[in-house]
């Protein structure tokens, strides 16, 4: 059975036994005893002969040989090639660059590498990568860049160019809600949770991102035909990943840079705190006390600069004449 026809048969829509075939979500309540009962349903019995020989117990059945675990290298490598090829076209369709879009999903496979233990556990890996790939492509501080302030050649084909135009210019909450919707394929609590947003809020942020498209592309204004769309949009892409061990190398290059260059700034604080206490002084200074008055005597003025009341009476002097009874000049003999 299709998943379509399995949601017509328990009740819900077609993204809800998705999520529960990929094991994002649980059934619960009657949607689970429902689908149990249909489980069972399709479930075939086993054929049953009854010959002279089933009064015998059967024999023991042969031990398996046990299955190794994978190393934590392997499963990175394994969830790297799953999600990567089809990220980086998501996020192209997020950002409108090629570049970008293909180190977003690289530094967020680095990330997830270095948290491994986190991330190896985690109800969905790939949702966790992906989240971290759109927050790194979004980000405001990309357009600081040498490199990314001059557009990128637009697709070749011209429905493709509109496409890629309507969605840039969609608010950055807008156009990823409609990606995670209608081009990933999550349900709207599952867009809102990556989004952090309110379910209200994200399908407020959907409906209006649908509309701006409708209004400039009326042909999309269907959902299916919006995904397809989208879907054939980021296949005709050359978009291309990086392999999963230079990834892995790539990551813990970059953790052991920025722990060596955390260590040699502590150093470096550490030894200017010693060298300004080692030079601070150890007893305190008190200024010098301007001069006083004692017993009548003028304290002693040190040259320095006049004052203004000063300058003014220096250049009032320099402008009245020499000579005069306004002022007294010696007369040389």
């Amino acid at each position: 059975m299709t998943q379509v026809q399995v949601a017509e048969r328990v009740g819900v829509t077609r993204e809800t036994v998705r999520a529960w075939e990929s094991g994002r979500r649980s059934p619960r309540g009657r949607k689970r005893e429902a689908y149990a009962k249909l489980l069972d349903e399709l479930t075939p019995e086993p054929e049953v002969t009854v010959t002279a020989c089933q009064e015998e117990e059967p024999p023991p059945p042969e031990p398996e040989a046990p299955v190794a675990p994978l190393t934590p290298a392997q499963a990175f490598d394994a969830l790297y090639a799953f999600c990567s090829p089809a990220l980086v076209r998501q996020t192209y369709l997020l950002t409108g660059r090629r570049e970008l879009a293909r180190e977003s999903v690289e530094r967020a496979f680095q990330l997830a590498w270095q948290r491994w233990p986190e991330v190896a556990v985690d109800r969905d890996p790939a949702g966790w990568v992906r989240a971290t790939a759109y927050e790194y492509a979004l980000s405001p501080w990309h357009r600081f860049r040498p490199r990314y302030r001059h557009p990128e050649p637009p697709p070749a084909d011209a429905v493709d160019r509109a496409l890629v135009d309507v969605l840039l210019k969609l608010p950055p909450p807008y156009r990823r809600t409609l990606l995670l919707y209608d081009g990933v394929g999550l349900d709207l609590p599952e867009t809102a949770a990556e989004t952090e947003a309110t379910t209200p809020a994200a399908a407020n942020r959907l409906l209006h991102a649908r509309e701006v498209i409708a209004a400039r592309l009326p042909e999309l204004s269907d959902p299916v035909e919006l995904h397809r769309r989208l879907a054939s949009l980021a296949s005709t892409e050359r978009l291309r990943a990086a392999r999963p061990p230079s990834v892995r190398t790539g990551g813990e290059r970059k953790a052991r840079f920025w722990t060596r260059a955390a260590i040699a700034f502590t150093v470096a604080l550490i030894g200017t705190t010693a060298l300004t206490v080692r030079a601070a002084p150890t007893h305190y200074e008190p200024p010098v006390a301007p001069g006083a008055e004692v017993q009548g005597v003028p304290p002693r003025a040190a040259q320095g600069s006049l004052s203004d009341a000063e300058v003014d009476l220096r250049q009032k002097l320099r402008r009245e004449a020499a000579s005069g009874p306004e002022r007294l000049v010696p007369l040389s003999r």
